[in-house]
């Protein structure tokens, strides 16, 4: 008999446990914007998201993955976010230091060596200090994913040395340490969105732009670009983030659920990134496009000539900020 009420009521407690359990998940569609093709690695580690979410909350959560820059470019996407009009996006770092000045660290030029450097540091105390500094904005950050070390493309000469940036008309993102940047090592920088960069390159309003080898193929920039330059100039992460309108009206469960599914996607998206990254730049050299490494000495030669926006940096993101950061860094390089 003792048995038999133990067993009633083990199994009252677990149909209780999955009651609560169920309440925590209401049916949930959640749009996720990002701004690459869907074939790319941002496209395949949102399709990873969508998956991880829908199965551990039941199917109750459903991601709607838009990619392309269907719901606009990152500050659109941005702005929604904060206005609530959209639950989620990923997209670059550099496109929130209008929002978060703290942001603009991660710009810093030549300020981290290797990819173990930038998780180190990005997955560190400091990394989410400076992620943190978007709530206050509307947005909530999740977690970091790897766009990668930015190269030159054009389509004027090859970058073999610093003076060969001169009058280069040279696409940025839009922020101000991009501009600053460029315009100091002598290119004539021009903002645009992501999204109006291919149309730029064909029509020739602009010679070149700078990104990473995969986006450089993912976007099919060989088609309108003759060189390529292995610059390594900026390591360029992407940010996972919330609307923290939609994020405050979650359960603990749910919000659980999204902060999970994006550290796995997380470790997928930075393997799958840096594998691709390899096979892009050969494949890259098979379009046609003139491939050239930027020597050490002119690497070093840029990094000096930078020295005023470091300082600038340093101004806009504070200096216990730029500190720590480097303190990090040189912890993370040490080992």
């Amino acid at each position: 008999m003792r048995i038999k009420f133990a067993v009633a009521g083990l199994t009252a407690m677990l149909l209780a446990a999955g009651a609560v359990q169920a309440q925590d998940f209401k049916p949930r569609l959640v749009r996720f914007g990002y701004g690459l093709v869907e074939d790319s690695n941002q496209g395949r580690a949102v399709r990873m998201f969508a998956k991880e979410v829908e199965k551990a909350s039941g199917g109750k959560m459903k991601v709607r993955t838009i990619g392309n820059a269907s719901l606009g470019s990152d500050t659109q996407m941005q702005q929604a976010l904060i206005g609530g009009a959209q639950e989620m996006m990923v997209g670059s770092t550099a496109t929130l230091v209008g929002l978060s000045p703290e942001m603009a660290i991660w710009d810093t030029p030549f300020l981290f060596a290797s990819t173990k450097e930038a998780d180190a540091v990005l997955d560190g105390p400091v990394g989410e200090k400076v992620k943190a500094s978007l709530e206050p904005k509307g947005m909530v950050g999740l977690v970091y994913w790897e766009n990668g070390f930015r190269n030159l493309t054009n389509n004027k000469r090859p970058i073999t040395k610093l003076e060969d940036l001169q009058d280069v008309k040279l696409r940025v993102m839009q922020n101000n340490v991009f501009l600053d940047s460029f315009k100091t090592l002598g290119a004539n920088a021009v903002p645009l969105p992501f999204s109006e960069l291919f149309t730029a390159l064909e029509t020739k309003a602009v010679d070149g732009q700078e990104n990473p080898f995969n986006t450089v193929l993912s976007s099919k920039f060989y088609e309108v670009q003759k060189y390529l330059t292995v610059s390594n100039h900026v390591y360029s992460p992407w940010i996972v983030t919330v609307s923290k309108k939609w994020w405050d009206t979650l359960s603990p469960a749910e919000k659980k659920v999204l902060q999970d599914a994006a550290i796995k996607s997380r470790e997928f998206e930075r393997k799958d990134t840096r594998e691709e990254a390899a096979k892009a730049l050969a494949e890259i050299k098979t379009k046609g496009m003139q491939v050239n490494e930027l020597p050490a000495a002119e690497a070093g030669r840029m990094r000096d000539k930078l020295g005023a926006v470091n300082a600038g940096i340093a101004k806009s993101v504070g200096q216990g900020t730029w500190d720590s950061v480097q303190a990090a860094v040189k912890q993370a390089r040490a080992k």
